[in-house]
């Protein structure tokens, strides 16, 4: 391959990866054109895309790119996997389609610079939460404390005012009201 159509796909592998912050890389040596063919349909209903690329030229197009980590994990037959959204979500639906199809292979996944290797690496972060996920602990663990003293609050003056209305009631029958000695 000439010098310049390695730039060309240096430079179109930059332009397609521009903004994809997280990715997947996985091996589909030994999958068959429909199983691959599949896969990509599958998930492009859920706008993931699957880049078949050329190894040397994508760890030169990825440099001081946020999927420069994954770069050692580019051999032999490899294909990214990538989103615009949540790669954690992509890591989970990626290990759920996964299951059964023995050629497919992990190689690596990337996630805010942090590169989790191989197959375990992948399934520890498909069990991570999303940024939404994690947002909505943060949330909840917030308001914990202020629900508790609410509940608190409301426990004790809840009794306290139905001891006040019996007390209104009674007075406004004109029942005397004795207090009773503990």
């Amino acid at each position: 391959m000439s010098k310049p159509v390695k730039q060309m796909i240096v430079k179109e592998y930059r332009k397609r990866f521009e903004g994809v912050e997280g990715a997947v890389v996985v091996e589909i040596r030994g999958m068959d054109a429909s199983a691959t063919n599949k896969m990509r349909t599958d998930f492009a209903r859920k706008s993931v895309k699957v880049a078949v690329v050329k190894n040397a030229l994508a760890r030169s197009a990825f440099k001081g790119h946020a999927l420069e980590g994954l770069g050692e994990h580019f051999t032999g037959p490899t294909a990214i996997v990538y989103s615009r959204d949540s790669v954690i979500d992509l890591a989970r639906d990626l290990v759920k389609w996964s299951k059964g199809i023995e050629s497919f292979t992990f190689k690596a996944a990337i996630l805010e610079g942090i590169v989790f290797e191989g197959v375990a690496g992948v399934h520890k972060l498909s069990k991570m939460p999303t940024r939404a996920e994690a947002q909505s602990n943060v949330v909840t663990l917030v308001l914990s404390p202020a629900r508790n003293l609410m509940g608190a609050v409301k426990g004790p003056g809840g009794r306290v005012m139905g001891i006040v209305k019996e007390v209104q009631s009674r007075l406004e029958k004109g029942e005397a009201i004795t207090a009773k000695a503990g």
